[in-house]
């Protein structure tokens, strides 16, 4: 091949590359930005370049559960919330579910009780009572022993049980009158 054909050649080259380059810049400008929430990826987390989903802050307060100062709990995530006037929560912890749960709505703790026996046999402390569901008392509290076993499915419960160390917080945080968000 002569200089001046490989010279053709080499601007030709040039050009296409140019010209993909260009076409390559329109088409990415020209995308409509995406209205809504992205669609979730395709691959899987380990896969090379994946994204990573994140995790939830177990502290992040879930939408649709009131304002002011409440106590939140989430009966999906089996999670409790203490939220502060300024829209914070103080702590928040998982719970073990009573057999019998209310339907997702605004309530107030209605009595507390420093100690009781729950429908279990089980001494509970601590018993923040909120609203009743078919003549079973729905509150919660934990275990003076400090288990936080399953319910026995056998059992109309309402007792939501948690950690000594979390039922001493909804004790000092959830007087009588004290809203209690229920979300779904």
């Amino acid at each position: 091949m002569s200089r001046s054909s490989s010279g053709i050649v080499a601007g030709l080259t040039a050009a296409a590359v140019a010209v993909v380059g260009f076409l390559a810049y329109q088409a990415a400008a020209n995308v409509p930005k995406a209205v809504g929430k992205p669609a979730a990826p395709s691959a899987s987390p380990s896969a090379p370049g994946a994204a990573v989903p994140k995790k939830k802050d177990p502290k992040a307060i879930p939408p649709e559960s009131g304002t002011g100062a409440r106590v939140v709990y989430a009966l999906a995530q089996r999670r409790v919330w203490l939220v502060n006037q300024n829209e914070q929560a103080t702590r928040s912890f998982s719970v073990m579910p009573s057999t019998v749960s209310p339907m997702p709505g605004s309530y107030r703790v209605t009595s507390r009780s420093g100690m009781v026996t729950g429908t279990d046999g089980v001494r509970v402390e601590h018993v923040v009572r909120f609203t009743t569901v078919n003549d079973v008392t729905i509150g919660f509290g934990s275990a003076a022993d400090g288990s936080l076993s399953k319910p026995d499915p056998t059992l109309k419960t309402g007792g939501v049980r948690m950690k000594k160390a979390d039922g001493n917080a909804v004790w000092t945080f959830a007087t009588v009158g004290s809203p209690v968000v229920v979300v779904p």
